[in-house]
């Protein structure tokens, strides 16, 4: 649900998740908010009550256009992506990509009308501690996790295996060819041909990133290490 379909699906029609779109092995769908508002002009904002800058999102137009947005018994999530929602992580991404679907809510000026969220009971999910002019930048962001761990979207089952926060660590540094560059070469672990030997060095590394660059990741991963 947005004011801006046409941003969809955007960066996600190319590469792995436009493959996929293709192949059908995901779809989008968008729904123009302003559809479901009346009047001349099709307003779908006013002032804040109380004052201050910037419009708000109505919630009877927003609540019309949830309605015919969901399906009969629908059970999926809705959610509204927000700077003040929990943050989104992998773990959530990953019971996402597991369900039926979700039904996203695209916000944009300074938000949508508190009494919506709370009579719709919507999950509001932050992609991080920044704003963006809109929620279809966040939108496209979710969705591009949740896709790229649908059966048969990603070339190798392995492939996502060790990536960054999958483990509850930082990934570990990747090299490739040429053996030698710019004077520096690559690990002579990585070279060994030693399979054990490279695994405990790429989990060393893991584990030092994460440490230096994420200690809030570092405490979780120790106390459940435990």
């Amino acid at each position: 649900m947005t004011l801006y379909p046409e941003m969809f699906p955007g960066s996600l029609g190319v590469s792995i998740a436009g493959r996929a779109l293709k192949n059908g092995r995901w779809s989008c769908e968008t729904v123009q908010i302003r559809d479901y508002a009346e009047g001349k002009h099709k307003n779908v904002d006013d002032t804040p009550t109380g004052g201050g800058a910037g419009m708000v999102l109505r919630p009877d137009v927003l609540s019309e256009c949830i309605a015919a947005t969901k399906l009969e018994g629908d059970t999926r999530p809705l959610i509204y992506l927000s700077p003040r929602g929990k943050t989104l992580t992998q773990a959530r991404v990953r019971e996402l990509a597991a369900g039926k679907g979700v039904i996203l809510l695209c916000g944009r000026f300074e938000g949508v009308d508190q009494r919506l969220l709370d009579h719709e009971n919507i999950e509001e999910i932050s992609i991080g501690d920044y704003i963006l002019s809109g929620g279809e930048v966040a939108a496209l962001t979710l969705l591009d996790a949740c896709v790229r761990l649908l059966p048969d979207v990603m070339g190798s089952h392995a492939s996502g295996d060790d990536e960054s926060f999958e483990n509850g660590l930082l990934e570990y540094p990747h090299y490739t060819k040429p053996r030698e560059w710019q004077g520096l070469e690559a690990p002579e672990v990585l070279r060994s041909g030693d399979h054990g030997k490279i695994a405990k060095w790429r989990r060393e590394q893991a584990e030092k990133v994460t440490q230096e660059r994420r200690p809030d990741l570092w405490a979780k991963y120790s106390e459940s290490d435990d």
